[in-house]
């Protein structure tokens, strides 16, 4: 008998007996390399990240008190299964009260969740059967579509296109395709676009559901961080919402929590009976500390209004910086991210056939990090969520992104 048996016990979905041994670089793991060569090159160099998507700043200390003292009591020490009531009802209370969403049963129709990312892991596994089909905009964030493969279902993917304000176009999916989708996944505000949905675009979704029969599910990690006249905007604050779909709410960007893996989902009771359900086969819950700091956090959404208003000034900066540049750039309304097309060469200089190849000039030249899509044409995304700690700080970053990108002469 070999002793590699092992290698030849690997699950297809990812490599079966291939697994391991092909190198496969993707696309963070090259920006990764790139950053540590170009930091060995230029020892003496600042890198500057505008590549990160996660929050800069530490939660609210405190919620780091509330989470100190609740984790000093030993009834918190046990298991939470699927939640403690004081979060659910806290949760309830926010979306009352930040998305005008007034009859969510906190019992039957919301339930806590480990991050976005373990219950996007996790819903396909409640519905999709093989050759089930999952509708997912792209660029995206794939655990969803991945899962949806796991399970053998399909994954069809609808770009997102700057002349349809990055919003997928309902109408251009094919009957057959119809006919097998029972899930669709949406996120808005968009990573990585920093787009926004309308109120119209979530009615025209509501009826899309209803006359294909399938359901929605929409990821607003960023809902709550929308800048200058956008108000937040909850999916099931629409009509009809709740009977086609599930919302997902996560503490890690609104309240600067990322490491915390606190969230929760929302609408449908049969769909959270659902995710319930197979939650309690992967599990048994936050730890209860955790989702106590978190209804605290949630009772307190100015700590969120406090960290939009910083996001929204430097949207501002960074977006008149890259103007000044040649980037085809607005302001974006929601989120941290700012999503540009790339120039096509630099003048007299290299070409880009890709985002990618862009994204590493960024990097080489100017030891600033961005992350690439090309998904949907060739785009760079640049996050707000630089390090820089108080405004003088904030300003002397911008002046430095500002002096090194105008060493360059973009042509577009």
């Amino acid at each position: 008998m070999s002793m590699d048996y092992i290698q030849q016990l690997f699950a297809d979905r990812i490599g079966g007996s291939q697994f391991g041994l092909k190198e496969e670089i993707y696309k963070f793991e090259k920006i990764k390399r790139a950053k540590k060569a170009a930091m060995h090159a230029n020892p003496t160099m600042e890198l500057i990240d505008l590549g990160v998507g996660e929050p800069d700043s530490m939660a609210d200390a405190l919620v780091v008190r509330k989470l100190v003292n609740e984790a000093s009591k030993p009834k918190n020490r046990f298991y939470a299964d699927n939640g403690i009531f004081d979060f659910k009802h806290a949760a309830a209370i926010y979306m009352r009260e930040v998305f005008g969403v007034d009859d969510l049963d906190p019992e039957t129709e919301i339930n806590h969740v480990i991050g976005s990312k373990s219950a996007l892991s996790m819903i396909p596994t409640a519905f999709i059967n093989p050759g089930d089909i999952t509708i997912m905009p792209t660029p995206n964030y794939p655990i969803l579509a991945t899962h949806t493969e796991y399970l053998g279902g399909e994954v069809v993917h609808l770009p997102l296109l700057e002349e349809n304000s990055f919003l997928p176009k309902l109408d251009c999916l094919s009957e057959s395709v119809l006919k097998q989708a029972k899930l669709i996944y949406l996120n808005y505000p968009n990573n990585p676009t920093g787009a926004v949905a309308s109120r119209e675009f979530f009615e025209e979704v509501i009826q899309f559901a209803k006359e294909n029969e399938v359901i929605v599910i929409h990821d607003a990690a960023y809902a709550a961080l929308v800048f200058d006249e956008e108000r937040p905007l909850s999916f099931l604050s629409v009509p009809g919402a709740k009977e086609v779909g599930l919302e997902l709410h996560s503490l890690s960007k609104s309240f600067n929590m990322t490491g915390w893996r606190i969230g929760f989902i929302a609408g449908n009771s049969k769909l959270v009976h659902a995710l319930a359900t197979v939650k309690d086969n992967y599990d048994s819950g936050q730890f209860i500390p955790i989702q106590k700091a978190a209804a605290y956090a949630l009772s307190h959404p100015e700590m969120t209004e406090q960290t939009a208003s910083k996001y929204a000034r430097r949207h501002e900066l960074l977006s008149n910086i890259l103007r000044k540049c040649g980037f085809h750039v607005e302001k974006a309304k929601g989120s941290f991210f700012i999503y540009t097309k790339i120039p096509k060469a630099i003048a007299n200089g290299q070409n880009f056939r890709s985002a990618e190849e862009f994204s590493q000039y960024l990097i080489k030249e100017h030891l600033i990090s961005s992350v690439p899509w090309d998904d949907a044409g060739s785009y760079v995304r640049f996050s707000v969520t630089f390090q820089a700690e108080g405004k003088v700080e904030e300003n002397r970053v911008l002046d430095e992104i500002k002096a090194r990108l105008s060493t360059s002469k973009f042509n577009f």
